[in-house]
């Protein structure tokens, strides 16, 4: 993977040095993050709880939680074009750009608006998100379309698309966007409606994992890390996973209570199949 050479810019925020800084320090709060979910869980979804405090509805939540990254990672592209000239409207950058967007417009714009029922996303979960989801939306949006193409302007040419590491990227990328789109459609049907029985997922990946939607996100990401082949698309990998392997742990054992007998059977795994 290649790290911009150092350079030093008159503004701060848009120097290397700051960009660098950035990225060590959001790799030491991931490690925080994944040692902290093992003792504690995070309040939403199946592990909400009164202790979290205020809580607003789980579509809104949602929507306001996913939506600013998908914004910022646009203002930035659309910057960027006039910036270097159009270099950004090239392929590499251009797929990059489609891929990333075309996550963050399913999870802001039509996840949200599928769910089901009226459950809660506490507020301080939601805020904490969005200011990870700022952070995480200037450091890909800002790698891809504004340092690389000013300091690296070699790395992503039109042969980036034929280089393996952009091929296999890009397959798991979308092999993991099915997984996780299909794991959220089995959940959604779960229940018929009027139905408030709670109910031990079983198709997709459901037969090896209790956490496939988990499963799909960090595949996604491990994809994107692979296919801009950049410490940018490491570190958003390496947070996903500090968030969502814990997390996976504790519905593990949510639904290990829930349903012993099929989990004897099924010999089900958390978020990896036949590891972990």
């Amino acid at each position: 993977m290649i790290r911009p050479q150092k350079h030093y810019c008159m503004d701060k925020i848009y120097s290397i040095d700051f960009f660098n800084d950035l990225l060590f320090i959001m790799f030491i709060i991931g490690l925080v993050v994944f040692i902290t979910l093992y003792f504690v869980d995070a309040g939403y979804g199946k592990m909400r709880t009164e202790k979290w405090g205020p809580a607003i509805n789980n579509k809104i939540g949602w929507f306001l939680m996913e939506a600013p990254v998908f914004l910022v990672v646009l203002y930035l592209y659309s910057t960027s074009v006039g910036e270097f000239g159009g270099i950004t409207t090239k392929a590499p950058y251009w797929v990059f750009f489609l891929l990333f967007e075309l996550h963050y417009f399913q999870r802001s714009f039509v996840f949200p608006f599928l769910l089901k029922g009226n459950s809660k996303m506490p507020v301080v979960i939601m805020a904490l998100s969005v200011l990870w989801n700022l952070i995480n939306g200037y450091i890909q949006g800002f790698w891809l379309f504004h340092l690389a193409p000013q300091y690296c302007p070699e790395l992503y040419t039109t042969a980036w698309l034929t280089d393996p590491r952009f091929i296999i990227g890009t397959i798991i990328f979308l092999a993991g966007m099915v997984i996780n789109l299909h794991s959220d459609y089995v959940v959604r049907h779960l229940r018929k409606p009027g139905d408030t029985n709670h109910y031990l997922p079983k198709k997709g990946m459901y037969k090896y994992v209790t956490s496939a939607n988990y499963l799909g996100e960090i595949t996604e990401w491990l994809g994107f890390a692979l296919l801009t082949w950049s410490f940018a698309g490491l570190l958003f990998f390496w947070f996903s996973c500090c968030n969502l392997v814990p997390r996976a742990n504790s519905i593990y054992h949510k639904y290990e209570e829930e349903f012993p007998d099929e989990f004897d059977r099924k010999k089900l795994k958390r978020i990896i199949p036949f590891i972990y």
